[in-house]
């Protein structure tokens, strides 16, 4: 006749054990090790998935922050674009007109007002 298995009373399962890791030295963990090993495998495909996302979501600020320097290139170099062919059109129409374009700018006069009359010094 086979021997029965002698029935052990389990000793209780404390935080110190499973701190230790002796709760995987027990009866029940041998009978179920398919689950514990489903549930690490799972873990760990929830923190990969996560570490891909972190990674997606720092590439997608990355482009987003190139995006918004390549609209601000594009916005100054429209207005230089603008500016000179405004600056052709009025050259061309003053050659129609025959004007010369000035080499000195004109010079601004402001006139102060001390008092309120209205007299000028």
């Amino acid at each position: 006749m086979a021997k029965r298995p002698a029935n052990r009373p389990q000793k209780k399962l404390t935080f110190i054990d499973i701190i230790k890791g002796n709760f995987l030295n027990r009866d029940e963990v041998t009978i179920h090790y398919r689950y514990f090993l489903l549930v690490f495998f799972l873990l760990m495909s929830m923190i990969y998935s996560n570490h891909l996302v972190s990674k997606k979501i720092e590439h997608v600020n990355i482009l987003k922050e190139q995006t918004e320097e390549f609209k601000s290139r594009n916005a100054f170099a429209q207005s230089r674009l603008i500016k000179v062919k405004l600056e052709s059109e009025l050259g061309k129409e003053m050659v129609q007109d025959s004007l010369l374009s000035l080499e000195n700018h004109p010079h601004k006069i402001l006139i102060k007002i001390d008092s309120l009359d209205g007299s000028t010094k």
